[in-house]
């Protein structure tokens, strides 16, 4: 049957609901130790004349991101002690998680990265860690907490709050104190900005979680494990049973679900963002090495570049309600690889304000879209009787290929030059163009 399209008035007032509302400040919490363990953190280490290539290898801390798929079975199933009783599974591991962020935050502070290059990774890792936990039980409440219909404005608030956190705050924020005060106390201002996230958590409500008969027929297979293993110990046999039904059965659930095309989804989710994540991390040394000062960078890369990205992140939740999905995903990754292009134009005039800037609004308003369209896309996969596993499977796959190629990023600027690089980055979006096709005919046989 042809999709049926909401009108633009319902696809608008979808904004003003509670919920909707809420993925604000929780993006915000999601968004501020991003740019503080990568685009921020590579302006200080260049600031500070830590050479490129360290700082590309620095990228791969990231993979923390992608790999937490590993943990986040226990998230689902295992509670916080003392802590999930009273908020509930999804606000517990926030609040932990964001426990973790805030103590990675003031360690980094307290480091000198010109004497104690590997403090600062471990220091940047913990940070890494506690905000992929917190993805985790982010991404399972906006998930839990609404119809699908709704995810496409879930996504965009998600992203609106995302960008602020990360653009507005640990992005310029923590520039303009580093230029104007230093860099320790940026950081600690920036593990004091986590206080919303804090906040957040505590005022939500916990979200219900439903579990559709296909998937209760599956625990039940547990059970009937459980019944015919009297002979093993009690110990192994819970061992046992947990591992199957935290981890074995969400990924074969999604096999399930999805059939031959489970591969060909999953490859197209590990590339979809390979272009501009290769890119963004050397885009803070380019701009230092163009001659831009920290509070340049700030105002036009991060406070305006942030509109652009809020902009295109409402455009995109707006065309997914009303137009789709997919064909918002092949709009956003034409859009990416053409704007990185931009950055190589720039690199070949030189410093100027005025093309900063054009680059900055077309990347900013790419990536705003783009995202909104791919998070509404995984969420579209997810079952909701895993959601934590089953999209921090999704969102891990994400970034594993992309952070680890731009781990060698530094590398290629300095061997090749900025101009090779940018024209190598804005290639890399070729086959997510190619998937894309593919899906949205596999979608429409």
């Amino acid at each position: 049957m042809p999709r049926t399209c909401t009108s633009w008035g319902e696809a608008l007032t979808v904004y003003t609901r509670p919920r909707v509302i809420a993925m604000l400040f929780l993006g915000f919490a999601a968004g501020l130790p991003f740019p503080l363990v990568f685009t921020t953190l590579s302006a200080w280490l260049r600031h500070v004349d830590v050479e490129r290539t360290t700082i590309g290898f620095f990228a791969w801390i990231g993979i923390t991101y992608s790999i937490k798929f590993f943990w986040a079975p226990v998230m689902d199933r295992i509670n916080v002690p003392g802590i999930t009783t009273i908020l509930g599974q999804r606000r517990g591991w926030m609040l932990l998680a964001q426990a973790g962020i805030i103590a990675g935050l003031v360690g980094m502070s307290l480091t000198d990265p010109r004497e104690h290059i590997t403090t600062m990774a471990l220091f940047a890792l913990i940070v890494a860690f506690s905000s992929a936990t917190q993805d985790i039980s982010i991404d399972a409440y906006r998930i839990e907490a609404v119809k699908t219909e709704w995810q496409g404005a879930m996504a965009a608030m998600y992203q609106a709050g995302w960008r602020i956190g990360a653009a507005l705050v640990g992005g310029a924020g923590a520039l303009y104190v580093a230029q104007y005060v230093n860099w320790t106390a940026a950081y600690l201002v920036m593990a004091l900005a986590m206080g919303v996230g804090v906040i957040t958590a505590l005022l939500i409500d916990e979200p219900e979680r439903s579990i559709d008969r296909a998937t209760i027929a599956d625990e039940e297979r547990v059970i009937d494990y459980l019944a015919r293993s009297a002979h093993i110990s009690q110990t192994r046999r819970n061992i046992t049973a947990w591992f199957i039904g935290a981890v074995v059965c969400p990924f074969v659930d999604f096999f399930k679900r999805q059939g031959k095309w489970a591969i060909v989804i999953l490859l197209f989710i590990s590339i979809y963002r390979i272009s501009d994540i290769v890119l963004a991390n050397m885009a803070y040394p380019f701009y230092i090495d163009l001659g831009f000062e920290l509070d340049e960078i700030a105002n036009v890369a991060k406070v305006f570049g942030l509109f652009m990205s809020l902009f295109g992140a409402f455009v995109g939740g707006m065309l997914v309600v009303r137009f789709g999905v997919m064909r918002i995903l092949l709009l956003g990754a034409v859009l990416v690889a053409i704007t990185n292009l931009f950055y190589a134009q720039l690199a070949l005039d030189g410093k100027t304000l005025a093309g900063l800037t054009i680059v900055i609004s077309a990347d900013n308003f790419s990536g705003g879209l783009a995202g909104s369209a791919f998070i509404a896309y995984l969420s579209s996969l997810t079952n909701r009787a895993y959601t934590a596993t089953q999209y921090a499977l999704f969102s891990s796959l994400m970034t594993l290929a992309p952070k680890f190629i731009s781990g060698f990023s530094g590398a290629i600027v300095d061997g090749y030059g900025y101009v090779p690089f940018f024209v190598y980055a804005s290639v890399m979006g070729i086959p997510a163009i190619l998937l894309v096709l593919y899906l949205m005919r596999k979608k429409q046989g």
